[in-house]
Formats: C-alpha cells, structure tokens, sequence
C-alpha cells in the first residue's frame, strides 16, 4: 500500500507540473492549452513582432516566417519557425493577445496562408527593429514595414 501511495502522489505531480507547461504534452496527451493551429502560430508572430502596427508590417513579417519555412535550414512548419528558440519575441507563442490587433492579425495569417506575399521582402528571413544598424557587411537591406527593417544574409560583394 505504501508503494501505491507514493506512486499516485508522483503520478499527481507530473500532472501537476505538465499542466503548467502551456502549450506542451506529457506522454502524447496535451495540457493547458491545445496544441497550436499553423494560423495561430503565424497570427502570433505577426502580432507580437509588428507591433500590430499595420496590417503591411504584418504581412511582411508573415512573409519572412513563410520564407524561413520553404527553405530546408529552418523547420517545415509555421509553428516550428515561430517557435525557433531566440528567434522571434520572447514569449510568442504563449502570451496573450490582448487587443484588436489580433482581429488583424487573424485576417492577415489567412491571406499569408493562401499565398499572399509582401513583394518588398523577397527573400529575406530576417528582421530587427527599424533603426538600428549593426556593422556586419552581409545584411542587405530590402524593406522597412511595421516598425522593422528587413534584410537577407547575402555575401559581401554580391548586392
């Protein structure tokens, strides 16, 4: 019996302590909240990085997640991407949305789901905050939209 007792209190910890993973699962069962959609995925990032700033500022950035996702050195999935460890803000997919910039967010991530694109970004899978500079010589700068500039990696001398 004894055996038993300490068993269930293990047992009623892990659950405890696999509730509070969020959106994580313990042995293929899901605690907290559900498992994110790609559109809730790609909603967030946009939200959180943009600012909510405008719905252009939201589509480039969703542009970048999408570029990141069709090139085989990031994950294949829009939730991989957005939850790439330091990638994107701290928090992105956990924290709550509070205000009706998600209502634009959510209209965004569907047209960026069906295929929509911002032409300035081309290529890029990479973004900072506007205004800042940073003296590497291989970031080639294409756009700046919803409070970001947006850069490809390229190698010096091929601009």
């Amino acid at each position: 019996m004894r055996f038993s007792t300490k068993a269930m209190l293990r047992a009623a910890a892990l659950v405890v302590a696999a509730s509070s993973l969020g959106g994580c699962s313990f042995m293929g069962l899901n605690f907290g909240m559900a498992q994110l959609s790609e559109k809730e995925c790609l909603m967030r990032a946009m939200y959180f990085e943009s600012n909510r700033s405008s719905a252009e500022g939201m589509l480039a950035v969703g542009t970048v997640v999408m570029n990141r996702v069709a090139d085989s050195r990031y994950p294949k999935s829009v939730c991989g991407v957005v939850g790439q460890k330091n990638q994107f803000a701290q928090g992105v997919l956990t924290k709550k949305m509070t205000d009706s910039g998600a209502v634009l967010a959510a209209q965004v991530a569907d047209q960026v789901l069906r295929g929509a694109r911002h032409p300035g970004v081309q290529n890029a899978q990479h973004f900072h905050t506007a205004g800042l500079r940073f003296p590497y010589n291989n970031m080639y700068y294409v756009l700046e939209a919803g409070g970001n500039e947006f850069y490809e990696k390229r190698t010096p001398g091929t601009f």
